[in-house]
This record gives structure tokens, sequence and C-alpha cells, in this order.
């Protein structure tokens, strides 16, 4: 029995496994190197060196950049954990406000919508991200007078940009167009900044005003905005109801240069190209290709005078003796010059009406293309200026050269002499180009301020006077106006000849649809061929007012109306005078 249980417990006895595989060396079909035939083989003396030296040396690379982060570079890594606690935030300046002559407001500051994200310190603001914390300084809303007319002269502005982190890469408003950009540095004033300390997890430790800001500089402008609304919309109506695509109107006190009103027809919103929120009506003034809304006319426009060239003609004319006061010339509706290459052909420069005998006052007053091509390029015994004095006499008055720096410095237009034209069509001059040169039609290009002011000095008697948006002028002194670019060293019984030809014209002329009960005025109309087909032309109408004692100057220009109109410039005058006779009569005492 015993001899059982030990074959029992022998067989049950539990086996190393080293007696299993003791003998595998022997076995030729195991790899050794690869363990087979092993439980277990050492790692060998060079790994272990291998290891350890690696871990050496990363230890050592880690303790010499913590050296160099702590020791060299500690105040550099130190000073920007500190800027990544405190940084400046702008305190936007208020923009100055821009008030009319009356001191109305036309541009000013609101409350901007995010004015209630102003920061705070309580626990509240743990969940605000730290870009808005940085960043969410009010600024304030620019708004401007709902007025119409007024677009051109104010302009609009572009508020501060924030960038997409909700950081500002441009903390000043921009003027983009009128006032707003030509006074922008006035305008803006200079942002100031603050610190705010935050923690990791954005709570508002502390914050001072380290700078305050300094508000932008207000202005008043020389505009009376009622005055210049009623004209923009005296512009519109004629415009709307009998076909022209644009307009412009300008009206100067011809004793100081202040712009009285100056509207451009049509215009966009001032409000709406600030803030930019209605892409529809942006969209609309882009894509307005006949009305060209960005188009301020009076400064940047250029177009054909016609007619109201003439004034000046007259005085060029009786200043270097080509006539005399008393001349009397006889327009028979037209004149004819034969063809110098085939005597059988002529070439006929008709007028608008058969005009008869006509002085240099009548001639003005009723406009005579014939008088005018008589005097300007001479025609059978009578002489004429010639086209070297017609550009001299232009270019007196202002007409083709810049107007000095100011906010009106733009377009200066274009006076056609031979060498222009040789120039533009390699082409030579004729007495044709003189004829239509003098009337103010052949490549004659002219802006309405430079207008406005040529009349001025008509009226002034011989100042050419830059004009000033800006009451009292840039120095808010009324005593250093007018700024004068020069005097027109003329006879001054000429200026008086060509202003009774500016009266007769509204008594019994052109002109006649300003003359009104309330106040005398002289005027001079003028309506200026466009294209070869002549089938468009511009609607002028200048002048001043009142003819004993003169005050105030105009032009009002009507663009591309069909030449059947009846009605133009002078009927959109002649209603912005009956609306200020009503609502502005100071303005005729």
């Amino acid at each position: 029995m015993l001899s059982s249980f030990r074959k029992r417990k022998n067989k049950y006895r539990e086996i190393d496994p080293d007696e299993v595989l003791i003998d595998s060396s022997n076995i030729p079909g195991f790899n050794t190197s690869q363990f087979e035939g092993r439980l277990e083989r050492p790692i060998s003396r060079v790994v272990l060196y291998g290891i350890g030296a690696i871990g050496v040396l990363v230890m050592i690379i880690f303790l010499a950049r913590a050296g160099s982060m702590q020791i060299t570079d500690g105040d550099y890594y130190r000073t920007r954990s500190e800027n990544n606690l405190l940084r400046p935030v702008p305190i936007f300046a208020g923009r100055g406000v821009i008030y009319d002559r009356d001191e109305v407001l036309l541009a000013w500051n609101a409350p901007s919508d995010n004015a209630s994200s102003s920061l705070e310190t309580d626990s509240s603001v743990a969940s605000t991200s730290v870009a808005s914390i940085f960043t969410e300084e009010p600024v304030a809303h620019r708004e401007y007078a709902t007025s119409t007319g007024l677009a051109h002269t104010l302009g609009y502005v572009q508020y501060p940009s924030k960038d997409s982190s909700g950081f500002y890469y441009q903390e000043d408003f921009q003027g983009v167009a009128g006032v707003e950009k030509y006074y922008n540095e006035l305008l803006s004033g200079v942002n100031g900044s603050r610190l705010v300390e935050v923690d990791a997890r954005g709570k508002v430790i502390s914050q001072n005003v380290v700078k305050p800001a300094d508000q932008g500089g207000s202005i008043t402008l020389s505009i009376d905005s009622r005055v210049q609304s009623a004209l923009y919309n005296n512009l519109s109506d004629i415009a709307n109801r009998v076909g022209f695509s644009g307009g412009a109107g300008v009206i100067m006190d011809v004793r100081t240069g202040e712009i009285l009103a100056m509207t451009s027809y049509p215009e966009y919103s001032s409000q709406a190209m600030s803030d930019k929120t209605d892409k529809a009506i942006i969209n609309s003034y882009i894509n307005d290709i006949a009305g060209r809304p960005f188009l301020d006319r009076i400064t940047d426009g250029l177009y054909t005078p016609g007619s109201i060239v003439k004034p000046y003609m007259a005085m060029g004319a009786l200043t270097e003796n080509v006539i005399d006061p008393s001349t009397v010339i006889v327009t028979k509706g037209s004149i004819s010059l034969p063809n110098p290459y085939d005597s059988s052909l002529s070439t006929v420069f008709r007028d608008w009406k058969n005009l008869g005998p006509l002085d240099i006052r009548h001639a003005i007053a009723m406009s005579s293309d014939v008088f005018f091509y008589t005097i300007g390029g001479g025609y059978k015994d009578q002489k004429g200026l010639g086209i070297t004095n017609i550009d001299k006499y232009l270019q007196l008055f202002g007409f083709g050269h810049d107007i000095p720096t100011s906010f009106f410095t733009s377009q200066h237009g274009t006076i056609p002499t031979p060498e222009w034209k040789k120039k533009t069509f390699g082409e030579d001059w004729y007495i044709g180009d003189t004829y239509h040169t003098v009337i103010g039609q052949y490549g004659t290009q002219v802006t309405p301020i430079q207008v406005v002011r040529a009349v001025a000095s008509i009226a002034n008697s011989g100042s050419l006077i830059v004009p000033t948006i800006m009451k009292g002028g840039e120095s808010e002194d009324p005593s250093q106006l007018p700024q004068v670019e020069r005097t027109i060293d003329l006879p001054q019984k000429n200026f008086q000849i060509v202003r009774e030809g500016m009266r007769l014209g509204v008594l019994q002329g052109t002109s006649v649809a300003l003359n009104v009960s309330y106040v005398n005025v002289a005027g001079k109309s003028g309506t200026a061929e466009l294209g070869v087909s002549k089938a468009r032309v511009n609607s002028w109408i200048t002048g001043f007012w009142p003819y004993e004692n003169p005050h105030y100057a105009f032009a009002v220009m009507l663009e591309s109306g069909s030449v059947h109109n009846l009605i133009g410039a002078a009927a959109a005058m002649r209603q912005e005078l009956d609306w200020m006779h009503i609502h502005t009569p100071e303005y005729f005492k």
C-alpha cells in the first residue's frame, strides 16, 4: 500500500521547467539567439551602460535648459509672464462734434451698443474669455443728422477694427470722406489706455487708467444746414421731374468766402456708410452707375460750362479793347466761314436765336453766341480776343487750375488750347475751335466750386477768394477772412458793365426765372451741349444777390438732361430763393 502511495505521489510531483529544457541546447532546431530553448536571456553590460549614459545625457540637457531659463533668460520670461497678466487696453477718445453755423448738431457721438460690456471685478467675469476682457472697451457710435443734402459735406468714418481674436489692430477712427476726412486729425483726439490684470482663470484682479483719453476737437462749419437741405431737395425735385441724371449747387459769401450751402445730388447716407450694417443699401450705391452717389460734384465733377463763361469773355474783350461798352454787333442768327479748301463750301456757326443788334450788356443778358463768336475769334472787320487771350482770362478767374490748399482742392479742369488739342488729338487748331471755346463748349471743363468763386469775383470787383467750409475760416477768427488767392487787377468799370449785363439778364434775358420781388438778383444761364448728337445738355445758372451790394454768389448745375427740356437749373434756383425768402429771410437783408 505504501508502494502504491509512493507511486501516486511520484505521479503528481511538480516538474521544474529547467528539467524539461535541460537538454534543449542539444536540439539543433532551436535558435538560441532568439531565446528558443531558454526561458530567459540576461541583458549584457554594454546595453546597461548605454542606457545609463543616455539617461545622464538627458538629465544634463534638462538641467542646462532650466538653468538658461532661470538664470540667463530669467528676466525675459519673467516679463513675458507678467505681460500675460497685465495688458494695455485702449480708452477710445470721443470724436469731435460737428455743428453748422447756427450750432445745429450735424455729427456727434452716442453710447455704443457694447457700452455695458465694460470690465467688472466680481466673480462673474471669471467666465468671460480673456480676449473679451482685454478688448471690450466701449466705442462711441457716430451719428449723423437725418437732413438730406449733407452727406458729401460731412463724409463718414471707419470704426476701430478688431482681428478674429477680438483684439484691436486699428485703434483710431478714420475719416473716409468730406469734413470727417479733411479734419480727421482735429476731430480724432488721442486715445488713452488702461492696464487690466487677470488671474489664470480670467478673473479681473485689478485695473488702472495709465493715460486718460484726450477728446477730439469740435468744429463749426460755415454751412446753414437748412439752406443746404432745401437746395438738395430742389435739385432732386427738378432732376426727377424732367430727367436730369444728377446735379450740384453751391452758395458762397462773396465777402468772406464762407460756403453757406453746397450739395451734390444724388448722395449716399453717411450713417449707412459708417455703420456698414445694411449691405443692400451699400450695394445699391455701388451699383448706381448713372447716379454715381459717391461723386461729390461740387469739387470732383468736371462739366462743360456752356454760356456761363461769357461774363469772363466780356471782361477780356473790354480790357483788351476788342470792343468798348457802346460797340454794337448785328447778329443774324448765324455766321458762316468759307472753307479754305473749297470756296463752294462753308461752315455755319449758329446762334440759339436771331437776336439782332446787341451791345455787350445785352449780349450777356440774351446770351448771344454770334456776338461772342465775333469778339472771341473775330469775324470780317471785327477783331477777336484769340485763343491765347481766351485762355488768359479764363485762367485769371480761376478756371483750369487747382484751388489753393483747402477743403475744396480737387479737380483743376480743362481750358482747350492749340497745344492741348495737338497733345490730346494730334490735330491742328482751327478758328471754329476758338468760336466754340469762347462760348464754353469745345473741350472746356469746370467744377461748380470754380464757377461759384469766379462769379463771386465779378460780384466783389476782383477778389478771387479761397472758399472755406469753416465758419470764420481755418483760424476761426472772422478778421482773417477773406483769404484772397489774388486780386484780379482789371478796370472797375468793366466789372460794373458785366454786372449790369447779368442784372439785365434777370430782368429781360435768359435768367428771367430769377426775377423775384423780394431781392434783386443778377444771373447768367448756360446750356452746354453734350456729345456729337447734342441730344443731352448740362443746365447751369450762376449769379449773385443783392445786385446793389452783393453778399452771396451761387452756381447750380443739372447734369445730362434732354436738350428739349424747358425747365432746368434756373427753376431749381428759383425754388431755392423762394424757400429762403420764407424760411431764412435774414440772407436777403
